[in-house]
C-alpha cells in the first residue's frame, strides 16, 4: 500500500534522473511529495511555478514531473496529492503537460481535466540561444481548479 511522505529537492530530482522516460529533473520546486511502499520510494511528484509565463498568475501551479518506478497506481496516487497539497496551500489552480502517447489516464482517474493540446516548439530563439534537451513536440494542457475560484 502506498503512503505518502516527505521528501527533499535532492532526493526527488535523483529519483527522476534514474527513472523518468523523457525529462531531466527540474532546476527548481515550490514542493515535492514521495509515495512510499514499505519504506521503499516508489515514485515522486515535484511541483512548481508553471513554465509558461502566461500561466504564472500567483495562484496557478504546475506539476513540473510526475514520476514513478512502475508501482500501479502510483502516478494517480501522486497527482491527486499534488493537488490536495497545493489546494491546501491557498492555489486555485495546478496544470501538467502530457505527451501524445501518454494516454492521461492517471489524470483522468484523479479528476483532472483535459484542456487542449498545445502545438510545441522550441525554446530557442535567436536573442536567447538554448540546447533543447526536451520533447519539442505537441503536448496536451492538464488543470485541476478549484471551482469556487473560477
Amino acid at each position: 500500500m502506498l503512503t505518502l511522505a516527505p521528501i527533499d529537492f535532492q532526493d526527488a530530482a535523483k529519483f527522476v534522473g534514474l527513472h523518468h522516460r523523457h525529462h531531466n529533473p527540474p532546476v527548481g520546486w515550490k514542493f515535492g511529495i514521495a509515495a512510499m511502499e514499505d519504506e521503499v520510494l516508489r515514485g515522486v511528484v515535484m511541483v512548481g511555478r508553471p513554465v509558461a509565463r502566461h500561466a504564472d498568475d500567483g495562484f496557478t501551479l504546475e506539476v513540473l514531473r510526475c514520476c514513478t518506478d512502475g508501482v500501479k497506481n502510483g502516478c494517480s496516487f501522486l497527482y491527486a496529492a499534488a493537488w490536495r497539497v497545493a489546494k491546501n496551500l491557498g492555489y486555485t489552480r495546478l496544470i501538467t503537460y502530457t505527451l501524445p502517447q501518454e494516454g492521461g489516464a492517471s489524470l483522468r482517474a484523479t479528476g483532472w481535466r483535459e484542456l487542449y493540446q498545445t502545438p510545441g516548439r522550441s525554446w530557442s530563439v535567436p536573442s536567447r540561444p538554448r540546447v533543447d534537451s526536451h520533447p519539442l513536440g505537441p503536448k496536451t494542457l492538464w488543470e485541476m481548479a478549484d471551482e469556487a475560484a473560477g
